[in-house]
């Protein structure tokens, strides 16, 4: 198990560019499955999740070539079907959340998915009920082997339907478009997540021949075809990301410069960093974050507490939610942050109390940030990185604290952040891997 070894206290400057965006490219990647001709991705970050993602692609027969810096070509001409009731493919599924998008595309183009229950954060309840309702209503037989803990789906040909999504899950949706592109007839979906990465997904499959309509918002009328074709494709800059940035720039009064960010598929980001008092100025697509002494957190028109809460797009993401409560932590003023999706996720601010921060967990699902006002530092201190957003949020405040810091567990950081200590330490930082 690797760790990080923090030293904190040291301002950041210069330019970064954020990677491509994790919860785009794994959709994206399940999706060449629907063609058996070549898919070119470019902008594919080099992160552990995606990278487990294309060796399995590779263990399922998919022709795959590295074609340049951060971009693969995928070829599903010849998918070993066997393979995918094989224990070792269900054990690798087990240990991909991503791998759940590949019911869609299988059961389109071969009539039948195996998986077994993927994995993937430790943050609470994920369901796929949505997923499995969803195909289900385009007709295929879904069967669960509660020994083995498989999911399979079976269907000949799918037959569009019109479906209303019990919840706007984004990787619920992004399956459910994909296995309706190839079914016969009309498929609509209402109260569908319209996220920018899913707006990417829709976008490449109607280059590769799908019509799909209402791309953006939360009904999409999906017209089967009988087949889908080879294209190219580019990866969005990783909002999360872009958000972890922020939070790093502000948490260590530094001044830096976020490039190509994609600032029109930002949505509500920049003004939630905004309502904790935090300058970014747009130049271009890029943003630029000034080096502030003190930044105050909003409060609402008649004079309540800030609150801060996650929401289906355009709200906020759920993702960022770790970085903007860390970020609270020397804010001047006080808010609540109100996780709505996973009722673990806010477990990892005991860590940041053991640091000094002043936080009330009120619930699960919310908690009350004090801010110090960079009055007082937070001070180093040991601690495990339960889940991916976790643990960059207790990056951020490591780098922000007084003295040295360990963050255990390391590899949930890497399975969603590139090279993270490469490129902060090329602008300031001081964190080496152990």
């Amino acid at each position: 198990m690797a760790s990080f070894v923090i030293e904190g206290g040291h301002r950041l400057h210069g330019e970064i560019f954020p990677q491509g965006a994790k919860n785009e490219v794994l959709q994206i990647i399940c999706a060449t499955l629907l063609t058996s001709e070549e898919v070119l991705v470019q902008n594919i970050p080099d992160i552990l999740d995606v990278n487990n993602l294309i060796q399995l692609m590779r263990d399922m027969g998919v022709t795959v070539a590295k074609v340049g810096v951060n971009a693969y070509s995928f070829k599903a001409e010849k998918v070993d079907l066997a393979y995918l009731e094989s224990d070792e493919f269900l054990k690798k599924c087990s240990s991909l959340r991503g791998s759940v998008m590949l019911i869609g595309p299988m059961v389109a183009r071969f009539g039948k998915a195996m998986i077994s229950k993927p994995g993937g954060d430790k943050i609470g309840r994920r369901r796929l009920d949505t997923h499995i309702v969803g195909i289900q209503k385009l007709g295929a037989e879904f069967l669960y082997n509660a020994e083995r803990e498989v999911f399979e789906m079976k269907g000949g040909q799918l037959y569009g339907a019109s479906m209303l999504l019990d919840e706007a899950s984004v990787t619920g949706t992004a399956n459910i478009v994909m296995a309706a592109v190839l079914a016969k007839g009309r498929t609509t979906i209402y109260n569908a997540a319209c996220e920018p990465y899913l707006q990417q997904l829709c976008k490449m499959l109607n280059r590769m021949g799908a019509k799909i309509s209402g791309i953006s918002s939360n009904l999409l009328t999906i017209e089967g075809v009988d087949e889908l074709k080879g294209t190219e494709h580019t990866v969005l800059p990783d909002m999360i990301e872009v958000g972890s940035f922020i939070g790093m720039a502000a948490m260590t009064q530094s001044e830096i410069t976020i490039k190509n960010v994609s600032y029109d598929n930002l949505g509500i980001i920049p003004d939630s960093f905004r309502r904790l008092g935090i300058k970014l100025e747009q130049r271009g697509d890029d943003i630029f974050v000034p080096a502030q002494e003190t930044y105050q957190i909003e409060s609402f028109i008649d004079g309540s507490i800030m609150t801060i809460a996650d929401a289906p797009w355009p709200g906020l993401t759920p993702d960022l939610l770790s970085v903007l409560l860390v970020v609270a932590t020397q804010a001047k003023g006080s808010v609540l942050i109100h996780q709505k999706m996973f009722e673990s996720r806010l477990f990892f601010v005991d860590k940041l109390i053991d640091m000094g921060a002043q936080i009330i967990l009120c619930d699960p699902h919310r908690a009350v940030v004090i801010g110090h006002n960079h009055g007082f530092k937070l001070r180093g201190g040991h601690m495990t990185s339960p889940d991916i957003r976790a643990g960059i949020a207790l990056l951020i405040a490591a780098m922000s604290a007084d003295g040295i810091s360990r963050i255990h567990n390391i590899e949930q950081i890497d399975r969603g952040y590139q090279d993270i200590e490469g490129r902060l330490n090329a602008i300031g930082a001081r964190i080496t891997r152990i």
